[in-house]
C-alpha cells in the first residue's frame, strides 16, 4: 500500500488518494501521447499509430471512470460505517433450531417399501 505523501504540491484541502489518482491520470495521458510518439520515430504507420492512441485513450478513459467509481463508493462505505445500524442476519445466520437444516431427515412420512 502507498504511504500518504506530503509534497510542496499538494494542494490545501485535498485528501492524499485525491493527489494519488490525479498524478496517475497524468501519468496515463502522458502516456497516451508518448507511446504513438515512439511508435512514429520506429517507423510505425501513421494509421497503426493513431489506432494505438485512440485504443489507449479509450482504455485510460475506462480506468479513470473505473477509478473513480471505486473511490465514491469506498467514500459511501466509510461514511455508512459510522453510522449506527441494526444488526443484519443473514440468510444462514438463523437462530433456532428447525427441522429445515439440511441433511437427511430419517423417519418421519417416508413410505417404507
Amino acid at each position: 500500500m502507498l504511504s500518504p505523501r506530503a509534497t510542496p504540491g499538494t494542494r490545501p484541502g485535498t485528501h492524499p488518494r485525491e493527489d494519488r489518482t490525479t498524478d496517475l491520470m497524468r501519468w496515463a495521458a502522458f502516456s497516451c501521447v508518448l507511446v504513438p510518439v515512439v511508435l512514429l520515430w520506429y517507423g510505425t504507420s501513421l494509421a497503426g499509430t493513431a489506432g494505438t492512441a485512440l485504443g489507449l485513450a479509450a482504455v485510460t478513459a475506462v480506468c479513470r471512470v473505473l477509478l473513480r467509481r471505486s473511490e465514491r463508493y469506498a467514500a459511501r462505505l466509510l461514511a455508512e460505517d459510522h453510522t449506527p445500524q441494526a444488526h443484519h442476519r443473514g440468510r444462514h445466520q438463523r437462530t433456532g433450531s428447525g427441522s429445515h437444516r439440511g441433511g437427511r431427515h430419517s423417519g418421519g412420512n417416508s413410505p417404507v417399501g
